[in-house]
This record gives C-alpha cells, structure tokens and sequence, in this order.
C-alpha cells in the first residue's frame, strides 16, 4: 500500500526556546529551568483533528478550537505536549509535589552525593499562624519580635544540623545513613517530565490561594514564566475555565436561583435543610465547610451573603 505523506518538520517555540535552560529563582535558593519540550499550541490542534498538517492557518480558529477542547474536558490533545524541567526545591515542598504521580521524576540522590549545603530560611515576617479554619492552612504571620526569635532557632538548627552531617561523612559513615537527619528545608533538585494536560492540573492545584505559600511560588513560576510562553492559547483558556473559574454545585445553584429571584424563604428554609445555618449557645453559626466555599465564591463576585445581612437586621 503506498501512502504519499508530506514532511514533518519539528515545532519549535521562539519565545520558550529564549529561556531554555534558563533558570527562574523561587525562594530564596529555589529555582525552575527549561530542559527540553515538544509541542506547542498548534500540535494540540494538530491531534485534536487527527491530522499532519498545521491544523488551521488562523491563531482565531486554533484559539476556538482550543478553548472548546479545555471547556469540555477533552484532555487528550494537551497529553502530546511535554516538558522537563530541572528544578531546585525544598524537601518539605517536595513531598507535596511528588504526590502529583502523573510525571517522570529523576532526583538528586544523596546515597550517591553529598547533600546539596542549602536550605530554605525563613525571615522574620515570614512565619505563619496555623489557621483554625483549615487544618492544613496558615492565618495571618506572627509579630516581629516572635518571628525575629524563630528566625535564630532556624538559623542555630540549620547549622547544628549540618555540622552533625559533615562528621559523619568526614568518619566515613555511609551517606545513605549520615543523611538521617538533615531537616526537610534542606534543598533537592530533580528532572521533571511531565505531559500538559497533567501539567495543568498541577498548576491548578498549586496555583490556588490555598495551597501552601512555598509550593504556590514554584507553581506560580512555571505557569507566568514557562508555560505562558509555551503554549499561550492553552494558558489562556486555562486561566478562563479553570484556574479563575467558579463551579457552583446542584445546593449552590439552588441557592443562587433563589436569590436571583428574591426568594428569600425559599433560600434560608433550603440552607437550613442542608445543616448551613446551625448557631452555637452564643447564636453565633457554626462552622461549615460547604457554606464558607460558597460564601468565598459570593466574595470573589462581590455579592453580599444572604445570612451575614440577615443577621446585621
């Protein structure tokens, strides 16, 4: 059977190619740096269309077609791009970011290598109060004096800890043991391969106000300095439908429906039903998962909360 197909030659991106192994400085010895990469917005069309050429020869028509692909879940088109990236990061981040197991990951390893002599600090105004609200979340940072007294502990910590793991290594302990007990703001590096689709839920996850400050910044950093760049149709819509977008679910839309329409009966029986509206011996409301995600959606669109003003009278 004799199939004529015609040339493929390999896409390139002018702007990512500018910073290919350029490296993005995250923290206070952190960094992010381009490897390698292949595709770019025009090979998502490309797969989206089964097809060998160049998708469509308007930005306009690739843009729609691309932004449908993202508003409707069809993720397998972003799975032809990927990209590797070399970064420096916190143990403690690094744990959180190794829970994302969609990627391919190749670490600097310290059975084989002395420990990288770096570890993450933490100024004075940097230390953060364990909210009360979100298990897993900060509140707010501790006064200057407090923090100025943290900031010492961390400092004599690092440096005892370090000292402890240079004589073993000088007594010629083996280092898969002698690194027992460095902390975790000690630094790594890896390579990082990862496809977009799962890229992007990444980004997702640890680009929202939510996760932890020090794994935001890394996220932060790949998706304003990296993938900006190397797929900015994708980021776009990406920014549109996911990261800065709202879901609302069936109880939020029955809510909204209500109070759309100034049903105020309707809206404070139904939130009630859902146990959003309990109080406390002081009448104060208790505290409601559910209820304080839909009140933060309200806050991003500006709407007043129903239940707040109910109370002001």
């Amino acid at each position: 059977m004799n199939q004529n197909f015609e040339s493929i030659s390999r896409k390139t991106v002018p702007e990512l190619d500018a910073i290919l192994g350029r490296a993005f400085k995250v923290l206070d010895d952190g960094f992010v740096r381009v490897v390698d990469y292949l595709g770019n917005d025009a090979a998502i069309v490309q797969a989206a269309r089964v097809s060998y050429g160049e998708g469509t020869t308007k930005v306009r028509q690739d843009r729609t077609l691309i932004r449908y692909l993202l508003r409707h879940q069809h993720t397998s088109p972003f799975e032809m791009c990927e990209i590797k990236l070399h970064v420096r990061v916190p143990m403690d981040c690094w744990r959180q970011w190794i829970r994302h197991r969609t990627a391919s990951v190749n670490e600097y390893s310290t059975r084989y290598s002395i420990a990288i002599d770096t570890a993450q600090k933490t100024s004075s105004e940097d230390w953060r109060v364990q909210s009360q609200s979100n298990r897993q979340g900060s509140a707010g940072f501790f006064d200057q004096k407090t923090g100025e007294k943290f900031t010492r502990a961390e400092a004599e910590l690092h440096a005892r800890s370090r000292k402890i793991y240079e004589e073993r290594i000088e007594e010629g302990m083996a280092r898969e043991q002698a690194r027992k007990d460095l902390p975790l703001c000690t630094y790594t590096e890896a390579y990082w391969k990862i496809d977009l689709h799962n890229l992007l839920h990444f980004l997702k996850l640890r680009m929202e106000l939510n996760a932890q400050y020090e794994i935001r910044k890394f996220a932060d950093t790949i998706g304003n300095e990296i993938v900006k760049r190397w797929v900015p149709l994708t980021w776009e819509a990406f920014l549109d439908y996911d990261l800065n977008a709202l879901r609302f679910s069936v109880t939020e839309q029955r809510l909204l429906k209500a109070m759309l329409e100034g049903d105020k009966k309707e809206m404070f029986e139904f939130s009630e039903s859902q146990g959003w509206l309990k109080k406390d011996e002081h009448g104060q409301l208790k505290p409601h998962f559910e209820r304080a995600e839909f009140e933060e959606k309200l806050k991003l669109m500006k709407v007043d909360i129903p239940w707040q003003l109910n109370d002001q009278g």
